[in-house]
């Protein structure tokens, strides 16, 4: 228990960084922040010009891997519920879809995340999404209450995947429907490069496709279902955020130009052994319609 605390501390300063330093995820640490480089990250992961162009400025971190709210075929007065909404691009998304009528509740356990969502919700005058801070091993909702349930590139920082899915089966109607876009290991990934990586990267916590596959059916959800699968774009993420400090240093000596290209070439390597292990995947899965 006390280890698994211990990685949610880690990951919950890691975001809170990103909230409030304005950086992005990457395999080893963060990247330097691009307004730019998110839009066309976000492009990547399967979110149109038009939807990231619909939402508040500074609800697009560039930390997802797909866009789970435009497979989950959500309808005009349904609730949503995002595990792990960050800055809110997502629900943002889905508050469109479901419409006045419906409802968006996003969960994140990142104090400085949940008030930058409510400071974008504000901003874009969204009166149908709110924003609980809590634990997504612990969801902050009640039974049976959302129609669906969407996350995106989260549940694969937990320490505890199998109590996750449970809460979110809990969490659903029966019928209920689960969209999750996230971060899965087609082998593992060698030690060194986990003992590297950044608490909130989004490898560090990814588990082998077929036990995630597995820990979702656990839970009790039926028609479990890879909608899609690709190569993550790790290679855009590839620089290491020391280099780049060097790098901007005008007065650096031969020794430090050195250790740039050394950097590089690490970081060149560690992607290349990330992008043949990993993969980002989009899965579906629904709650029986006997179930309670």
């Amino acid at each position: 228990m006390e280890e698994a605390e211990r990685k949610r501390r880690e990951v919950r300063e890691g975001y809170a960084k990103i909230a409030t330093e304005g950086l992005c995820c990457s395999p080893t640490t963060s990247c330097i922040d691009s307004p730019m480089a998110h839009e066309e990250l976000g492009k990547k992961m399967g979110y149109t010009g038009k939807e990231l162009e619909s939402v508040p400025e500074g609800a697009n971190l560039g930390l997802g891997c797909g866009n789970p709210v435009a497979l989950a075929s959500l309808k005009e007065g349904e609730t949503v519920v995002d595990l792990g909404s960050g800055a809110g691009l997502d629900c943002f998304l889905a508050a469109k879809r479901v419409g006045e009528m419906g409802k968006v509740i996003g969960v994140d356990m990142t104090p400085e995340m949940v008030d930058k969502a409510r400071a974008n919700a504000k901003k874009g005058d969204y009166q149908n999404v709110e924003f609980r801070l809590g634990e997504i091993e612990n969801l902050p909702i009640a039974d049976n209450t959302a129609d669906a349930i969407i996350s995106n590139c989260v549940i694969n920082l937990t320490p505890n995947k199998k109590r996750v899915f449970k809460e979110a089966f809990r969490t659903l109607k029966p019928k209920g429907r689960l969209m999750v876009s996230d971060i899965v290991l087609l082998k593992e990934l060698p030690e060194t490069i986990k003992n590297r990586a950044h608490a909130a990267s989004c490898v560090k916590g990814a588990i082998m496709k077929d036990k995630y596959i597995e820990a979702i059916k656990q839970a009790g959800f039926q028609d479990v279902t890879i909608i899609k699968e690709e190569q993550y774009p790790f290679e855009d993420l590839a620089n290491d955020p020391d280099a780049k400090i060097i790098v901007a240093n005008p007065n650096k000596n031969t020794q430090e130009l050195k250790r740039v290209s050394e950097l590089e070439k690490e970081a060149k390597e560690m992607v290349k052994e990330i992008l043949a292990s990993t993969e980002s995947v989009n899965i579906s899965a629904t709650k029986p319609a006997g179930a309670v």
